[in-house]
């Protein structure tokens, strides 16, 4: 299910497009990004570059945080590594954790296609509107 707005927002999103991210899921706080990680996200060692990670949960965080049709923009965000990652699919999931007027906590869950825990993101988002 998506929602209009993070529909929207993700359309718009060029470095999502240059990566080769894709949305699957938005609703309202939540939202769920695929990424299928190959030669050109791998870092020296041939395992997806961290940056790409990064990337890849703050998208999901960027989605979610403009699911109800209120631009926000992020001012913090950090991550965990707890696993390595492979080329393969990748995806990210966020989810709404505290919504106040202007501000919101997210984290985002970076998984591999068999489900392990490859990285947490924390983020928090300022409303604009």
């Amino acid at each position: 299910m998506l929602s209009q707005p993070s529909a929207e927002y993700f359309a718009h999103d060029c470095f999502a497009k240059l990566l080769g991210v894709e949305l699957v899921a938005a609703n309202d706080g939540g939202s769920k990004v695929r990424l299928d990680a190959s030669g050109t996200h791998l870092n020296g060692l041939g395992g997806v570059h961290g940056g790409v990670i990064f990337a890849l949960a703050d998208i999901a965080f960027a989605v979610a945080c403009n699911t109800r049709g209120q631009k926000a923009v992020g001012i913090n965000a950090h991550i965990h590594y707890i696993n390595s990652a492979s080329a393969g699919e990748l995806f990210a999931e966020a989810r709404e954790v505290s919504c106040k007027s202007r501000l919101a906590h997210y984290l985002v869950d970076v998984t591999n296609r068999e489900g392990t825990l490859l990285a947490q993101f924390s983020g928090m988002s300022y409303r604009l509107n």
